[in-house]
């Protein structure tokens, strides 16, 4: 005989259910999920080992390249389509030109080793391709000078040299079969030390990312992210374009931080405030260089002495300089374009500071952010009588680092670059501005309201077109 239910026990458990159900819809949830950056992330290619592939002997880079596209035919003509390879943008418009315009590195200048034409000799160790030599037109349609080994070979086995071949006492077949995904080491390769050496442009890539700290960049320190999680590629298009060489950038061809994070996810609606006027990597890159220095002043109106000589200070090839470490970034707004970019030939005001570059984006613009930038100042030569800059022949045979006559390096230039020399040179101030996108350190290292409104805060805000401190009036952030 079953036992019955006693009564008393049926009409607690009825009570407790009432009870349970408006608690269990009051009671404080836990916040939902509303960031998963990682979920975002597309899964690590797993690269086949060509250890047991590549067959030798392979004596020329274009048997290495040749090799390659037996089978990956198609990998050759993709690379040849990118700016890793022409080194120049399309033809387009400008409103400061009549004609269209190209811009890239192969025929503009910039405040580091100012230009690359005729200087082939050690600016093309950075071109993703062999043979670019002075004194002939190269040749972009040729597949077999792609240069697979400076992206997919392990660095342990391979570089470059002069004129963009391998450097000497290259084991070409023990680079080929070392081949593999790219890692940092391989962007880094000239990301890292473009303009001369370790951290001298960029001041937000260095060799320290090679191996960093999560102190240094979470991403590539805590989840150890290599380049091409973020910088995305299909068919040899790497998402994400540099500012300093472009002047507009379709928004689909740049890398975002919400490619990952959700806009909205900061819980402090005073925080969320901010997400319309202030870019991410404000507050959570509240320094650059943060461990190797990078340039920030360059002097070449004292190159050619002979004086004591340091990597940091001066050398007697390219004049004096300043080196920073672990400093403020420069901000201003920014729409991820540029309103103007140096061209060869235009005028200068050698009385006040031309602008290499200069960002895009006010307060009245609605696409705008307050952006962290590193300005690069240099003193570079221009024509005192026609009043524009010059780039100079400064590598190979009667270059600059030759023999140090001026004269003779814009007199070697003017048939290479178009520009005409008067005969008169000096030195002028210029100014060129480097987004900072990377060293994203921890959010406990990131900016504090009174890091930026306090009274001696970070942020001009009279230059940033505000009348003061918006907390004391209310602004765009309020809007």
């Amino acid at each position: 005989m079953k036992k019955r239910v006693p009564v008393w026990l049926i009409g607690l458990l009825i009570t407790l259910g009432v009870i349970a159900v408006p608690v269990a819809i009051f009671w404080p949830q836990a916040p939902p999920v509303r960031d998963n950056p990682q979920a975002a992330l597309e899964p690590t290619p797993i690269h086949v080992s060509h250890a047991d592939i590549v067959q030798g002997p392979l004596d020329t880079p274009q048997q290495v390249t040749r090799t390659c596209l037996t089978c990956h035919p198609e990998a050759g003509s993709q690379l040849m389509a990118t700016t890793h390879w022409t080194w120049e943008s399309e033809p387009f418009e400008v409103a400061w030109r009549d004609e269209p315009v190209t811009i890239g590195k192969a025929n503009q200048i910039n405040n580091f080793c100012i230009g690359a034409q005729g200087n082939q000799k050690q600016c093309m160790s950075c071109h993703a391709g062999y043979g670019w030599e002075e004194g002939a037109s190269y040749d972009f349609s040729v597949q077999e000078n792609v240069d697979c080994l400076i992206c997919h070979a392990d660095l342990s086995t391979y570089g470059k040299g002069e004129y963009g071949n391998p450097a000497e006492g290259v084991d070409l077949l023990a680079a080929a079969r070392s081949v593999r995904a790219p890692q940092r080491e391989n962007c880094g390769y000239c990301h890292f030390d473009g303009g001369g050496g370790n951290g001298v442009k960029h001041g937000d890539l260095d060799q320290s990312l090679i191996f960093p700290s999560e102190s240094l960049d979470v991403h590539m320190g805590q989840l150890d992210l290599q380049c091409t999680a973020c910088h995305t590629t299909q068919d040899h298009q790497i998402l994400g374009r540099l500012v300093p060489d472009n002047v507009t950038i379709d928004p689909a061809e740049q890398v975002t931080c919400t490619q990952c994070h959700d806009e909205q996810l900061h819980d402090d609606e005073r925080i969320s405030a901010h997400v319309d006027a202030v870019a991410c990597q404000t507050c959570h890159i509240p320094s650059m260089a943060v461990k190797d220095p990078t340039k920030t002043y360059w002097d070449w109106s004292t190159a050619g002495q002979d004086l004591p000589e340091d990597h940091y200070t001066y050398l007697k090839i390219k004049g004096s300089f300043v080196y920073q470490t672990d400093f403020k970034p420069t901000y201003t707004w920014f729409n991820g374009n540029l309103s103007y970019r140096y061209l060869l030939g235009d005028p200068v005001d050698p009385t006040r500071p031309t602008f290499i570059n200069r960002p895009a984006g006010s307060i009245d613009d609605p696409t705008a952010r307050i952006f962290p930038f590193k300005v690069h100042i240099a003193n570079q030569p221009y024509d005192t009588i026609n009043d524009y800059l010059l780039q100079p022949i400064t590598a190979g045979e009667n270059g600059y680092w030759t023999n140090f006559d001026w004269d003779l390096a814009f007199r070697l230039a003017e048939p290479i670059t178009g520009v005409k020399y008067s005969g008169s040179y000096g030195f002028a101030e210029t100014w060129m501005y480097w987004p900072t996108t990377h060293m994203v350190q921890p959010k406990e290292s990131a900016l504090q309201c009174t890091d930026c409104h306090a009274e001696d805060g970070r942020l001009d805000w009279e230059a940033l077109g505000y009348p003061g401190d918006p907390v004391e009036w209310g602004g765009r952030f309020d809007q």
